[in-house]
């Protein structure tokens, strides 16, 4: 990089992945906040040598190159203190710092790569819930205890759904839903020997049900539970998960969906459910080609039906259902899907969309979803994916990372786009991951991300305090009235009580 592209750089204004510091004489201590937030959110530029004048907004003005002291001896004291115990790791290679030089100004230009998910949180100091940094367009902040404690659950290679869920037994598991998923179990692995098993074995098998060796402790796994438990106990351990379908083809004004799916005391809410109900209706409208499979059977699957499923599916088995909210959201439009899970990408975006590794949070959910037919090996659902819309000519998914939701949302789009858009949209797809929610997104939607996820963790006729509120989806109490009362205004809560008593209300639709 040069000096003129690093002014161009400089000249867009300090954002999500760039930060500059005057670092006239020495490197600040903040430079390693930032190193800290960068690692821990999308990578970044630390850019030595660049004043800033809060009291100007244009940036060519704001940020003022001035340049730095000794350059080199600057760059020396940095990577001694990067290699010290300042910082829990390192990331850094030789070529992520640079002295860049026009004339007598000099600057040190650092790139942050992002870090691996085993190897985040990266932090400051010794203590991580003390040290650990996050990045978004307003700065460096100290990351929330539960942003740290699903960083930590993340290192864990084998995922996290073989954990077992102490006083969750058999007695917990939806018989029904069991039943239903051995019954196609049994159709496509006819012959198998896991179906002479009692549930409980069988279960065993999936990785739904375990007995800890070293302590004794036994009972379902989070997979287990999950999928196939009463909505009763998954509600009584699982209270931050909701699962949300709808149809928004024909919204208007005055209707926001056209139909529904999340609980209503109507069915067992667990995963498999979930996926079993919603699936017919996201495929319904789809086109099925007349075909015969040996001149005999209809085939009624498609590769466009496989690959929404398969949207599906990575939805279920990459999200994080330990955060301390989280909505499980499938939106169906008339030229669109959307599936929105809690947790951020394990995995950079450009690996994800290669494919061949798959790092999924829920590899016993893959696997039981996989032994019924939903959900490729692992690695290649999400090219699967693109190779069918590829196929259709349409514009390429796009996954979308938002690290101030902890969330991720795959869109994809049934709409033709020219070559030149196509190559545009393919480039953009892997360089996207909005920090905030997308803009393109919200435009479509009458409410705010947050709106959404205060909506769908309401039951409707119950009462809620701000303090309810505020712990499910993990903000402020300040910030959560806010929201609150806004919802009111806009006449979709209702409210009771004084300002110190009030209580929020879903009306019964």
């Amino acid at each position: 990089m040069n000096m003129q592209e690093l002014k161009e750089l400089i000249y867009q204004g300090e954002k999500v992945d760039i930060e500059c510091k005057k670092a006239e004489k020495s490197v600040p201590k903040s430079a390693y906040e930032s190193y800290s937030a960068f690692a821990n959110t999308k990578g970044g530029y630390i850019i030595l040598g660049v004043r800033e004048d809060k009291t100007k907004t244009d940036p060519k003005d704001r940020f003022i190159i001035q340049g730095i002291e000794d350059a080199p001896k600057q760059k020396e004291d940095f990577w001694n203190t990067i290699n010290g115990n300042k910082v829990n790791i390192n990331l850094l290679t030789d070529d992520d710092v640079k002295i860049v030089e026009d004339g007598s100004i000099r600057l040190i230009v650092i790139h942050v790569p992002r870090a691996d998910f085993n190897m985040r949180p990266v932090y400051v100091g010794e203590n991580p819930y003390k040290g650990t940094y996050k990045r978004n367009h307003e700065g460096d902040y100290h990351a929330t205890e539960h942003e740290i404690r699903g960083m930590i659950r993340d290192q864990n290679p084998e995922g996290n759904d073989n954990q077992i869920i102490e006083y969750y037994t058999m007695d917990d598991i939806d018989k029904e839903t069991l039943r239903k998923y051995r019954q196609i179990f049994e159709i496509r692995n006819d012959g198998h020997v896991w179906n002479a098993l009692d549930d409980k074995s069988f279960l065993e098998k999936l990785g739904g049900y375990r007995k800890d060796r070293k302590t004794g402790v036994e009972g379902l796994t989070l997979a287990g539970l999950l999928m196939f438990g009463t909505g009763q106990a998954i509600r009584e351990r699982f209270d931050n998960v909701f699962m949300d379908y709808r149809n928004e083809s024909q919204v208007t004004a005055d209707i926001r969906w056209n139909d529904r799916i999340t609980y209503d005391g109507t069915w067992e809410n667990n995963l498999f459910n979930f996926f079993t109900k919603v699936t017919p209706k996201l495929t319904e409208d789809l086109k099925k080609p007349f075909k015969l499979e040996g001149g005999v059977q209809r085939i009624d699957d498609t590769p466009i039906h496989k690959a929404v499923r398969e949207g599906f599916v990575n939805m279920i088995i990459h999200a994080d259902y330990l955060m301390d909210a989280g909505v499980l959201k499938v939106i169906k439009r008339s030229d669109s899907f959307e599936f929105t899970n809690p947790g951020i990408l394990k995995l950079p975006l450009e690996d994800i969309y290669r494919g061949g590794n798959s790092k999924s949070r829920n590899p016993h959910m893959q696997t039981m979803l996989r032994l019924v037919g939903f959900g490729d090996n692992a690695g290649s659902g999400f090219p699967t994916i693109l190779d069918v819309w590829k196929s259709e000519g349409w514009i390429k998914p796009e996954l979308i990372e938002d690290t101030n939701l902890d969330q991720v949302t795959l869109v994809m789009k049934m709409e033709k786009e020219s070559a030149e858009k196509s190559a545009e949209s393919a480039e953009k797809s892997a360089e996207k991951s909005a920090e905030s929610a997308d803009s393109k997104i919200m435009e479509r939607m009458d409410l705010s991300e947050r709106y959404q996820q205060i909506l769908a963790i309401m039951e409707a006729g119950i009462e809620y305090s701000t303090k309810q509120v505020a712990e499910r989806i993990g903000l402020k109490g300040p910030r959560t009235r806010q929201l609150l009362n806004e919802l009111v205004d806009k006449e979709l809560l209702a409210c009771t009580g004084t300002t110190k008593r009030r209580r929020y209300i879903k009306p019964v639709d």
